[in-house]
């Protein structure tokens, strides 16, 4: 079943889509004439993406610049789209950021903006669009999760522990609107091809890369299979189902002896 191809004409919300993995799924979804509402901080990078898109696929694209890690900001651009008089049946929460450092090392308003961000703006978004989905009886919601979201990981114990919201969440939301006509999938890619480990500060030298497009086409897949979860890569997928056999204190000391030297200081 080719989930996209029943959604030609329609309208996608993708955050974080100026570069990396949301930018992939603008491609991606473009070239199956899905009409678009990106946005992120980088204007700059949003409007050369709505350019290109619109040439390449006659799709229709709307920029929206926005800082979701301030308050109040989801609800803005629920406002901002109900202006465009847009109907978004693809909701992709792909906006979010983390931190490798030790705990106290990092401000907390560094761990606030994280948390506004991988959910509270999540949380948000899917609330405003949800119902009007349920409606239609035609939906689908991808949030953005990380193999981070399977285990503890010291280190990076915010970012880790709000990817495992994201993947409890949107396990529960898939089985309370089960039957209802919306598709939820939680993406837990590992280490990918993007600025992420700039941005965290983060030592991925050696470390195996799976590539935007990989990503992406792993959760087209997942969502032709019905499936609720997809991590990407055999590999990253085994290395997820670890903290399902250990223990979980070998588990945490694991993951502590890996991490710690990766930690840029």
């Amino acid at each position: 079943m080719d989930t996209l191809a029943l959604f030609k004409g329609s309208t996608a919300l993708i955050t974080g889509a100026s570069s990396g993995i949301g930018m992939g799924f603008a491609r991606i979804l473009a070239s199956y004439g899905i009409h678009l509402v990106i946005t992120a901080r980088s204007e700059q990078s949003l409007q050369h993406l709505a350019a290109e898109l619109k040439a390449k696929y006659e799709v229709e694209i709307d920029v929206l610049v926005l800082d979701l890690t301030l308050a109040g900001a989801a609800q803005k651009l629920f406002n901002d789209i109900q202006h465009l008089n847009k109907s978004i049946d693809i909701l992709i929460n792909n906006a979010g950021f983390g931190k490798w450092a030790n705990f106290l090392n990092e401000s907390l308003e560094s761990y606030h903006d994280m948390l506004n961000l991988n959910i509270h703006a999540l949380v948000d978004l899917s609330y405003l669009f949800l119902p009007a989905m349920l409606a239609r009886k035609k939906g689908v919601v991808i949030n953005l999760a990380s193999t981070a979201a399977f285990q503890p990981l010291p280190y990076i114990a915010i970012y880790a522990a709000s990817k495992s919201f994201v993947l409890n969440f949107t396990d529960a939301l898939a089985g309370e609107y089960s039957g209802q006509g919306i598709k939820f999938l939680a993406l837990c890619p590992g280490n990918t091809t993007t600025n992420f480990a700039q941005t965290a500060n983060a030592d991925t030298t050696g470390m195996s890369a799976s590539t935007v497009q990989e990503v992406v086409q792993a959760a087209i897949q997942a969502l032709d299979q019905n499936k609720l979860y997809c991590v990407p890569g055999i590999n990253n997928y085994l290395t997820a189902q670890l903290s399902r056999i250990l223990p979980r204190s070998m588990m945490v000391k694991l993951t502590s002896n890996m991490l710690k030297k990766r930690v840029k200081v």
